[in-house]
């Protein structure tokens, strides 16, 4: 029987957005506010939404720990360690499911912080100012908590269940289907289920949920443009 203690869950490190703004969170926040036509949307990118669900097990304290303004490292190649390239799909929930998947997995016993940072960062639209990193980075650990969880070998893999675009955005398009194709910015809601180890048999498994951005330009693979507010509708 796999023991169980306190563990640290990288999916839910990072619940909101820094409160500064800038244009690349009010661009993104303009395009995706059009669609979803909620407040809970602008609400999470002026930065005071929250992120889906947390862990039953709470992590060590993690206060003040992450780093808001973050670059972005260059992605590619063994820079990446464990975490999985993105697919070359078009389809809007495949990738997100896609996605989903990558941040709920990690692996502390062969991928470093700036490595995981890095493969995360190759899942990101390359057009700025519908892309924000901070979102996606928010959800790793300063260094000296990556530190100690690999210290106990901590590690998590994922399984999705299902995704799909919440009514609230399915609503908003087919009342005005034209404001999609400024920046083809798709909602998507994602459910599965993480499952965490460490030293000594220690783990747990738990369930997840994460609303996520996607941009799927017309003849281009999609893109990760931010975490989005969570709508499971």
């Amino acid at each position: 029987m796999m023991k169980r203690f306190p563990s640290f869950s990288l999916s839910s490190y990072g619940t909101g957005w820094s409160a500064s703004s800038n244009r690349r969170i009010a661009t993104l926040t303009v395009a995706i506010a059009a669609l979803l036509a909620l407040a809970a949307t602008v609400a999470f990118f002026t930065g005071r939404g929250k992120d889906g669900h947390h862990s039953e097990s709470g992590p060590p304290s993690t206060a003040g720990s992450a780093a808001p303004s973050e670059a972005a490292p260059k992605p590619g190649g063994k820079e990446a360690g464990s975490v999985p390239r993105p697919p070359q799909i078009a389809d809007p929930v495949a990738y997100a499911k896609a996605a989903a998947r990558m941040l709920w997995s990690y692996d502390t016993r062969d991928t470093g912080r700036h490595q995981q940072l890095a493969g995360m960062s190759a899942w990101m639209s390359k057009e700025t100012k519908y892309a924000d990193w901070n979102s996606v980075a928010a959800q790793v650990p300063d260094p000296t908590l990556w530190s100690r969880m690999a210290d106990n070998d901590q590690h998590a893999t994922a399984t999705v269940t299902e995704g799909h675009f919440p009514s609230a955005f399915k609503t908003a398009l087919a009342e005005d289907p034209s404001a999609i194709t400024k920046a083809y910015i798709y909602v998507v809601t994602v459910n599965g289920k993480q499952t965490l180890a460490w030293k000594k048999d220690g783990g747990g498994a738990e369930e997840r949920a994460v609303t996520l951005a996607v941009q799927c330009r017309p003849s281009h693979d999609c893109a990760l443009s931010a975490i989005a507010p969570t709508v499971t509708q």
